[in-house]
């Protein structure tokens, strides 16, 4: 659309034009790294009016409806706008996202009125750094008793007045040590870069006590971004009827339509058949909806490694162990089963996280927690490609015989691969029981925060008040 944006067929693209292609990349993933951990945190808050038991049910009823949405938008995504590009070319197809994000900016822009707002403070990586930093300089300090709440500086109106006796170190960096130099009249910090809030402290504590939970849910994004389904379907008869035939890009819908499918019927037709197995209400917690995401997701790839190795199988009694383009006679539908495991693992696993991390954490980290989430599967795509690289060298012979991830799938074993990931899996999921279990209960962070909690609509309408002695 922009003069000389385009390179000719026959050149290749100059500086500026690769540089205007990938300034158009930055500023999606900025957009995207803006919008996703955001837009779930504020359509959480908006649910601030309940509380308790209520809230939280309303809460994972929203978690999942949401992930429903954003399964649904990527199923037409994947098919609509894909057919549209197809069909009317590239300018068409990015128009079209185009109108529709403006339609919706302006709709979020005319409805803001209507949302609850929570008063922005300031970097919450600043406050945590700041936390690590007091304490270290005040390392010599000695704690006082637990039962007394006048040598912690905190919040006017805050519910935590006194720091808790997990990670106790952190608590030096909120001590008073001398009231008349380090608060002014008004009771707020004469220091502030010297003192931490109880908040603040507390703030850090959530984080690092989630932090080994976070780093057990690597694996299941992991298994969710493998692109070698699709190499495998272009290997497969895609055909449904004879004359339809599923592109080899397109068998990822299956999984998205299980997790939406899923997601959507949970709480109107699942939960209440498992509240009759199990006995509990929501039938399962949120540790648990983990976990049982990391068993999904580890069956996912066992399924993946049998299906493949019958797939190489055939390939070389039929013939084509050198025809890396050859099409095996054997349904690309047997890879629709691993799709949907991946799928439904991605609905107990993702969801109960964010959930997790949103609720765990406390209020004014929301956005940090969902993001939080984020960054992890950020981290399990380098995790992957680092697991890739060290096959790729360690299984390479000579001449690249041997080599499990060889361009030609009927000469390499992808299998393996699988049954790798697999491995990995199950070792993940003990190291997640054992990080569950050093975690402890789910909502002592939240039941700190909503102790003596008489009007939550109204404390995050308005900001907080100057900080005090008590």
């Amino acid at each position: 659309m922009l003069p000389g944006a385009k390179p000719s067929a026959w050149e290749s693209p100059t500086p500026s034009q690769l540089a205007l292609l990938f300034c158009g990349f930055a500023l999606l993933g900025i957009g995207e790294g803006g919008v996703r951990p955001c837009s779930i945190a504020f359509g959480a808050d908006q649910f601030g009016r309940r509380k308790g038991p209520e809230k939280q049910k309303i809460l994972q009823t929203y978690f999942n409806w949401y992930y429903a949405s954003v399964g649904f938008s990527f199923m037409v995504g994947s098919t609509v706008i894909v057919a549209i590009q197809d069909n009317f070319g590239w300018k068409v197809g990015y128009a079209v996202p185009l109108v529709l994000i403006l339609l919706a900016t302006i709709l979020f822009v005319v409805a803001s009125s209507l949302y609850i707002h929570v008063k922005a403070e300031k970097s919450m990586l600043t406050g945590l750094l700041q936390v690590i930093f007091v304490s270290l300089k005040h390392r010599n300090l000695v704690l006082p008793p637990k039962t007394s709440d006048a040598s912690y500086y905190h919040e006017t109106d805050s519910k935590l007045r006194v720091p808790s006796d997990k990670l106790r170190f952190f608590n030096k960096a909120c001590i008073i040590k001398n009231p008349i130099e380090h608060l002014n009249v008004d009771g707020s910090a004469s220091k502030p870069r010297n003192l931490c809030t109880v908040e603040q402290v507390e703030g850090l504590k959530s984080v690092m006590r989630v932090i080994p939970l976070w780093s057990s849910g690597f694996m299941v994004p992991l298994v969710l971004n493998q692109s070698f389904p699709v190499l495998q379907a272009k290997t497969m008869d895609r055909h449904i009827f004879s004359k339809f035939e599923i592109p080899a890009g397109s068998f990822g819908v299956f999984g998205t339509l299980t997790l939406t499918v899923w997601s959507g019927s949970y709480d109107r037709f699942i939960v209440p058949v498992l509240e009759k197995i199990t006995g509990r209400p929501r039938a399962f917690s949120l540790k648990q909806r983990m976990g049982i995401g990391i068993i999904i997701s580890t069956v996912s790839t066992g399924v993946a490694a049998i299906v493949e190795a019958i797939r190489r199988r055939k390939a070389i009694e039929q013939g084509l162990a050198d025809d890396m383009n050859g099409v095996v006679t054997m349904s690309a539908m047997w890879l629709v089963p691993q799709h949907c495991l991946s799928g439904l693992a991605e609905a107990f696993s993702v969801i109960s996280q964010i959930e997790f991390y949103y609720t765990e954490l406390p209020r004014s980290m929301a956005s940090f927690g969902v993001a939080f989430w984020t960054l992890g599967a950020g981290l399990a795509n380098l995790l992957g490609v680092l697991v890739l690289k060290i096959l790729t060298r360690t299984t390479r012979g000579r001449n690249g015989r041997g080599m499990w991830l060889s361009t030609n799938l009927n000469k390499g074993h992808y299998d393996y691969y699988y049954w790798v990931l697999t491995l990995m899996g199950v070792v993940d999921f003990f190291y997640f029981l054992v990080c569950s279990w050093a975690y402890g209960k789910e909502g002592k962070n939240r039941m700190r925060e909503e102790v003596g909690d008489d009007d939550e609509e109204e404390s995050m309408q308005h900001s907080s008040q100057l900080p005090i002695l008590r």
